[in-house]
């Protein structure tokens, strides 16, 4: 099984910069894309950043350039660093990583989310 940890949410006045990690552990054997969604009250999850295991990136079009993704593929671990946040994004984010387990097995595994708010 594989769990996947999330840590570095809380609260940050507008225009400040926050730094989320996400670290996955137990059966993992390799994970291949590792990103990061979020989900505001009322509103669908989205996008906002992806990367895959050779370090290409993509973003949501919002984020872009403000936002910044990146691994360590020997820890498992993924973290993105936010910078000139915005009151509306203001949301729970969620880390989502594809991996195959220690049997070979391709599976799709989210964490549970931590809080970022934004205030203004």
């Amino acid at each position: 099984q594989v769990q996947l940890v999330e840590s570095g949410g809380g609260l940050v006045q507008a225009g400040g910069s926050l730094r989320l990690s996400c670290a996955a552990s137990g059966s993992i054997g390799r994970a291949n894309a590792m990103g990061w969604y979020r989900q505001a009250p009322g509103k669908q999850r989205e996008l906002v950043a992806q990367i895959t295991y050779g370090g290409s990136t993509n973003y949501g079009d919002s984020v872009k350039g403000r936002f910044t993704i990146s691994r360590d593929n020997a820890k498992n671990t993924v973290y993105l660093q936010m910078s000139s946040l915005k009151p509306e994004e203001t949301a729970v984010y969620y880390c989502n990583v594809d991996a195959y387990d220690s049997r070979g097995i391709w599976g799709a595994y989210w964490g549970r989310g931590t809080q970022v708010t934004v205030s203004s």
